[in-house]
Formats: C-alpha cells, structure tokens, sequence
C-alpha cells in the first residue's frame, strides 16, 4: 500500500510542534488577512456605490481589491516564508528520522542549520525553483500513469490520472531540501542534482506512494473545508451586498490554511521517510544523469550552479 509509518510521521509533528504553531501562526494569519482586507475592501467599496446606483457591484469590486492586496504581499514574502518556515521544519524532521535529539529552542537552531546549508534566502528560493523545474521533467520521463497503465483506448482516463500524479509531486522539492540538509552538504546545487537522479531511478516507488499521501490530504481538507463553511459564513454575514458570496472562498481559504499548516509538514515527514530507505545504499545512476541533462533546461543549470560553486572545475560525476 504505502511505505511511511503513519504513527512515527505523526510523532514527528508532534515533536516539532515549535514549527507546526508557527506555520499555523503564518498560514492562519494570511487567510484572516484576506478576510479582514476583503470585507474591508468590501465595506469601502460598499460605501463609495451609495453616492451611484449600484454599491453592491462597487463592494464586489472593493473585496477583489482587498484580495488582490493581499496577494500581492503573500508573493513579495514566498522567499521569506520558504527560508523560515518550511526549510527550517524539514531540517529538524531530518533530525528527528536521523535519530537525533532535538536541542533546545528548535526554531533557532533550525534555521541556523538552512543558513549552513544555503546561505541566503535567495539562494534557497532560487535552488528551489530550479528543483520544481527538473521535477517536471522527471513526471515526463517517467511516463506518468502509463508506466503503470499502459491501456489502449484509456487517453481522458490516463491524462486525468496523469494530473493527479502531476498534484502528488508538490513537496519532491522539500524532500530533496531534507536530503542536502541530512548529508551536511556544502554545495547544494551538486547535491540537489545527486538527490534528484536518485529521486528519477527510484521514481515510479515514490510516486506511489506521493499519490497515497495526496489523497489522504484531500479527503481531510475537503472534511476541513466543509466544516469551515460555517464560520466563514459567520464571518461575512457583516459584510454588505453581494459580497457575501466570499464567504465560500473564506472557506476554501480556511481549508488551505489547514492544508499549509498540518498536511504539508504532514506529506513531507512521511515522503522523507520513503525516500531516505528507499536510496539506503544507492548512488545516483550516470543514465538517469544523461536522461535529465537532455530533458531539463533546469536540470542543466544546477550542474552550472555547481560548477560555479567549485570554482569553475567540472564536478565530480
């Protein structure tokens, strides 16, 4: 079925709950911003439609403002919350599977082990997107769902599974993060192209059971999502005119924010557990290395990135 032990990823985020408070702090506090901007906005824009004969269309438009606000800060602080948040729970999960304590005050100490590994914030995010863009052409050369459905006649089936292996992929970034953190790297560019390879010629047994971990996310945050119809309804009963159609994207908000805060870390403790068994004793296939180099522009920029790290010397293959 699946190869993560469910009682010991739960153990996990029950150890780190330091981060688990801290991304509900970021996520939450981002969804009530939308709120608070879009009735807001709303409520302006309500306002200023008194003076005309429309206000409820003036408060539609007021509450996309307030969105689009919004919007606009959570993309300027992606970098920010990817350093802080995310790199820094997936170095003291790393911990936690490795076997080690944690030591006091898990939130410093994590972030000072990011700074080691990846200096800068931009450095980090910039690895990132790199990493997102050879994972895409992993899913390609991997086949999707027809390596594992090779039907005639089945194309809308397959290209839907497709999508949802493509949706299983999210967190392969943060597991490769996990690995560079795990093995001490000094050059994470070199490492990150070793931890995807091995990603690639272990592929078709981590996508199952990334497929397995998406599915449990969406079941739970469409329970979440339900559920949160109810307040979010509550919390824009105030709001005037029209608007109050966005009490459903509150509570699709609501449900991200769960999503973000306790699935996420959830998926990746569980997915850095297949991954560091499954690559036990692997080292990354010089094939696979070819098969990237030609499908991935990314992929070929992270062994120029790391060439640069070495100053310009070929890196060791």
């Amino acid at each position: 079925m699946w190869d993560f032990s469910i009682a010991k990823t739960l153990s996990i985020l029950g150890r780190t709950m330091p981060f688990i408070l801290l991304r509900m702090a970021v996520y939450f506090g981002i969804t009530f911003a939308y709120i608070i901007a879009t009735g807001a906005g709303a409520g302006v824009g309500y306002g200023i439609g008194q003076i005309g004969s429309e206000p409820g269309s003036f408060a539609v438009w007021g509450g996309i403002a307030g969105f689009g606000i919004v919007s606009a800060i959570v993309y300027w602080i992606r970098e920010y919350i990817l350093y802080m948040v995310k790199a820094g729970h997936i170095a003291v999960m790393v911990e936690l599977i490795e076997g080690e304590p944690l030591p006091e005050g898990q939130i410093a100490h994590a972030q000072e082990t990011v700074k080691e590994r990846f200096g800068e914030a931009n450095i980090l995010f910039a690895l990132d997107q790199l990493i997102k863009g050879v994972i895409r052409a992993i899913t390609g050369l991997l086949g999707g769902v027809a390596a594992f459905l090779p039907i005639p006649g089945l194309n809308a089936l397959v290209g839907f599974i497709n999508g949802i292996i493509r949706m299983s992929l999210t967190y392969v970034d943060e597991v490769i993060l996990g690995y560079n953190i795990r093995i001490g790297s000094t050059n994470p560019w070199e490492t990150s192209r070793h931890a995807l390879v091995l990603y690639a010629q272990n592929g078709t047994h981590m996508i199952k059971n990334a497929v397995w971990l998406t599915a449990i996310m969406w079941l739970f945050s469409l329970f979440v999502f339900l559920i949160m119809l109810v307040p979010a309804g509550l919390l824009v009963y105030l709001v005037p005119g029209s608007a109050t159609g966005y009490g459903f994207v509150f509570a699709i908000l609501l449900a991200w924010s769960f999503k973000a805060a306790i699935m996420e870390p959830f998926a990746i403790a569980a997915l850095l557990q297949v991954y560091f068994k499954r690559i036990e004793g692997q080292v990354p296939d010089p094939e696979w290395d070819r098969k990237l180099a030609g499908a991935s522009g990314k992929f070929r920029d992270l062994t120029e990135k790391a060439k640069e790290a070495f100053g310009g010397r070929p890196v060791a293959q």
